[in-house]
């Protein structure tokens, strides 16, 4: 069964870190890139970061850029994503989402084909 299971949100307070893993069931990581996509309360989805299929190449959005860091445990099947420096602004529901085509500039959502439940992160003192 094709499953993608985020967790590791929380509250953190601002300056902290916290780590999203990306648990990941029914594909292979060799063969589909990974993205990380978050969406605020009254915003729309955005796209964060992505890892290609072959474990190299990633992209992060200008906002995240230095704080983040996407990875992975192919052992463990196993996509995460270390952030840190968190901000007030960093707040929302994290998605992590599967494609069959490389990652590409802008994360158009539209070419993810398989998507978790997400896990909320909210950055507060």
């Amino acid at each position: 069964q094709l499953q993608l299971v985020e967790s590791g949100g929380g509250l953190v307070q601002p300056g902290r870190s916290l780590r999203l893993s990306c648990v990941v069931s029914g594909l292979s990581l060799d063969s589909y890139a990974i993205g990380w996509f978050r969406q605020a309360p009254g915003k729309g989805r955005e796209g964060v970061s992505c890892l290609n299929s072959n474990g190299v190449s990633r992209k992060y959005a200008d906002s995240v850029k230095g704080r983040f860091t996407i990875s992975r445990d192919n052992a463990k099947n196993t996509v995460y994503l270390q952030m840190n420096s968190l901000k007030p602004e960093d707040t929302a529901v994290y998605y992590c989402a599967a494609t069959q085509v490389s990652c590409s500039d802008g994360f158009p959502f539209y070419e993810y084909d398989y998507w978790g439940q997400g896990t909320q992160v909210t950055v507060s003192s």
